[in-house]
């Protein structure tokens, strides 16, 4: 017996634990909710990006120009996420029955790849001007200009990774640490200033280089987060969190199995639980009916659960196979 409650349930703004049934798709409410964060995100860092390349052409700092390629780099990573999120908002379909929200998942490769690419053109740059050194004026806009790039990164920063949080979405929330990263980066620009200040024009390219290492420190945890989700990687704690609400519900016997995945910022778990065999299917059927209601309300960003419901003595998923076996002397086969 499996049971899978389709009515949607939510929780509320203010840290309350609320529900609504059948009213608006959760994976749509946070979609339009991510491409709200997205969009000014671009629009904080694009602006960010432009100060910092006016002050470029007067300074020309090559530490100044990494930081700003990072910066345009950084506000170019909202497409991919724009489309994901509006993607999401599509639904299910009979193509796709379990909607579109692996795309998120993709738009997160296309975040590292261009956090990748941002990096290694700062990083060329910078090589290129230890090679050939270039003189660089105007300091106090320079200053002014890091410290620019340093507010507006950490203002991005924040407000990805608390949007990120609530709706569930490492995309965004990687984007968020990758825009954290930047503001340090942008008060190294402010460092390679005070160097040249103090006589040592070289100390400009060399944090234009530091700047570029940092972005590849970036481009690893934030590749191993998005590969985490693709590869259906779930938080161990998440997995004893489903189990243990299950297990605390009336009727259940024992949690045989629990799994579960994320598609997007919406996570889906199966969850086989066990209990007296005595129970009628309507009884049974209540059980499973209360876990996935418990699920819903004290599991953030669970879309669905399936509740597969075993008599206690034959739970877990051993008792579902059929060994392998042969008809009228055919080829042993197994289902």
């Amino acid at each position: 017996m499996a049971y899978n409650h389709d009515e949607e349930h939510t929780h509320d703004h203010h840290g309350g634990r609320g529900h609504t049934h059948g009213a608006v798709d959760p994976s749509i409410a946070t979609s339009e909710r991510g491409i709200w964060a997205v969009k000014w995100s671009f629009v904080a860092l694009f602006v960010t990006a432009l100060l910092q390349l006016g002050v470029f052409f007067l300074s020309g700092s090559v530490a100044l120009l990494s930081d700003t390629i990072h910066n345009f780099g950084d506000a170019a990573t909202a497409l991919p996420l724009w489309i994901a999120f509006a993607l999401t908002r599509l639904g299910t379909s009979r193509r796709f029955p379990f909607g579109y929200g692996r795309v998120e998942d993709l738009a997160g490769v296309a975040v590292v790849l261009i956090i990748l690419f941002s990096a290694l053109v700062a990083g060329y740059q910078a090589i290129e001007r230890l090679i050939d050194p270039q003189p660089v004026g105007f300091l106090v806009a320079l200053a002014a200009a890091a410290l620019v790039g340093f507010l507006g990164n950490e203002a991005v920063a924040i407000f990805r990774i608390r949007v990120g949080r609530q709706i569930g979405s490492a995309a965004l929330i990687a984007d968020g640490y990758h825009a954290r990263t930047d503001g340090w980066t942008s008060l190294a620009v402010l460092v390679g200033a005070v160097g040249v200040w103090l006589g040592y024009p070289l100390a400009d390219p060399i944090v234009g280089l530091l700047i570029s290492a940092a972005i590849l420190v970036i481009v690893w945890q934030s590749g191993k987060m998005v590969f985490t989700r693709l590869l259906d990687g779930v938080d161990p704690e998440v997995i004893e969190e489903i189990r243990h609400a299950s297990s605390h519900v009336a009727g259940v016997e024992d949690v045989s199995e629990v799994r579960a995945r994320w598609l997007g910022h919406r996570l889906r778990a199966e969850v086989n639980i066990a209990v007296d065999p005595e129970l009628s299917v309507a009884e049974g059927h209540a059980v499973a009916r209360e876990v996935n209601h418990r699920l819903m309300h004290e599991l953030d960003y669970l879309d669905m659960a399936v509740v597969h419901v075993d008599p206690v003595q034959e739970a877990g998923e051993e008792h579902h196979s059929i060994s392998a076996h042969s008809h009228d002397g055919l080829p042993a086969h197994s289902h």
